[in-house]
Parts: C-alpha cells; sequence; structure tokens
C-alpha cells in the first residue's frame, strides 16, 4: 500500500493494518499532502461532537500502541506520528547519530536540563505527564521548558509515547482527554529495538528510512522527504 491509494481508515484494525504495511503513519496532515490518518480516516471515525463523547481515532490510540508495541510521538516536525516496531530502530538510529543518551551528552550535545529530565522519566518509566512534571518540579512558579524538552528528546527518539491514560470515576468508567504516558523506546520495546538500534551507521538506517519513504510515497519529491526526516 502507499498513500497515493484511495482508502480509509474505518477500524482501529485498519488502522493497525496499515502502520504494520507502510511503517510510518502521521496523526496529522503536514508537509506531504495525502500523508496522515486525519486524510484517510472515514466518516465518523475523526472524531463525533463534544457531547456525544466519542472520538474514535483519538480513542484507538492507546490500545494500537499496546497491542503492536509500536511507537508513538512527535517524530514528524513537532507532529505525531506513528512507527512500526519494524521501522523504529532504523528511524531511532539515524535520529540519534548513533549515539545513547549518555554518549551524546558526554559529548557536549544535550543540554544540562534535558539530561535532567531524560534521567528522571528513565528511572520512573512508564509515568504520565502530569506526574513527570510534578516530581521534576515543573508546575507554576517551578521549572519551565517541559513540553520543550519532552519534544526535543521525541524528535531524537530517546522518549516516545507509551500509552494514554484516562481519569476514572467511581464505577471505574473512563473518562476526559488521555494523558500521555511516556517511556524509553528500550523499555517499552525491550530487546527488538536495543538489539538492533546501533546494527547499522546512522547513514545506513538513514538510506534504509528513505528508500521507505519513496516506496510508500511515490509522488512526493525527494526534497520532501529529506525535509520531513530532518
Amino acid at each position: 500500500m502507499t498513500f497515493s491509494d484511495d482508502f480509509e481508515i474505518g477500524s482501529m484494525e485498519e488502522l493497525e493494518g496499515l502502520i504494520d504495511d507502510v511503517g510510518f503513519v502521521p496523526f496529522f496532515a503536514n508537509e506531504i499532502e495525502g500523508f496522515s490518518i486525519e486524510e484517510h480516516i472515514a466518516d465518523g471515525c475523526w472524531y463525533h461532537d463534544a457531547e456525544s463523547g466519542f472520538w474514535p481515532a483519538w480513542e484507538w490510540k492507546g490500545p494500537v500502541i499496546r497491542e503492536m508495541k509500536c511507537a508513538y510521538g512527535k517524530f514528524l516536525r513537532g507532529k505525531a506520528m506513528y512507527i512500526s516496531a519494524k521501522w523504529f530502530p532504523d528511524f531511532a538510529n539515524f535520529r540519534r547519530d548513533g549515539y545513547d543518551f549518555d554518549a551524546r551528552y558526554d559529548d557536549g550535545l544535550e543540554p544540562y536540563g534535558d539530561k535532567e529530565l531524560y534521567e528522571l522519566l528513565d528511572a520512573n518509566a512508564p509515568v504520565v505527564s502530569k506526574v513527570l512534571k510534578s516530581i521534576g518540579g515543573y508546575k507554576k512558579g517551578g521549572r519551565r521548558g517541559f513540553d520543550s524538552a519532552v519534544g526535543r528528546l521525541q524528535k531524537q527518539c530517546y522518549v516516545l509515547t507509551s500509552d494514554f491514560r484516562y481519569a476514572t470515576d467511581r464505577f471505574g468508567n473512563e473518562y476526559g482527554w488521555g494523558v500521555a504516558e511516556y517511556s524509553t523506546p528500550e523499555k517499552f520495546l525491550g530487546k527488538k529495538f536495543t538489539n538492533a538500534v546501533y546494527r547499522r551507521t546512522p547513514e545506513e538506517s538513514y538510506k534504509r528510512v528513505g528508500r521507505q519513504f519513496s516506496k510508500i510515497l511515490p509522488d512526493a519529491e525527494t526534497w520532501e522527504i529529506e525535509k520531513i526526516l530532518k
């Protein structure tokens, strides 16, 4: 399947099949036309009115992540994207430029604030964002920059969203918006990730990912693909 095809995503199972087939599935529309769930979602599956409380594409997020053990995070120029377990090691390798986090920091490529947040997250993973903010002192009148730091760590593939957690009422019914739960790829994906992430050089991984993007986006120009991969 390619994103030039005329298709609709009408169920969570169809979304999972798409992720497994193409490897990279952005949630929102982006610079490349047609390359998103938003542009291929079936009527009634993007969202219904707030009164109904039915927001299918959003409600699928947690179950898809858990069932597929795929990566989800702001990997695409600040926008969320699903990446299959098959493709995430190569994607992470070139985004990390072959560094694990400690080596990256030791070479002066990470600010100390990001190091503190990464270590705090890693020590408590999986951890819900509001809990992480609380234990890290990111609150009104306290430390700032939480969202920016988490965004950078996701872009570099040191952090991902491992689930979405909902508040529950006294009957155990979930309600409201799901709150992101964070983890590291090493902890969430385990050996399938750690055994593969640095198997190739960053350059080799970049070429593999680029070829896959060209395959699933046959109408996109090379420069467009290179732009969103950076």
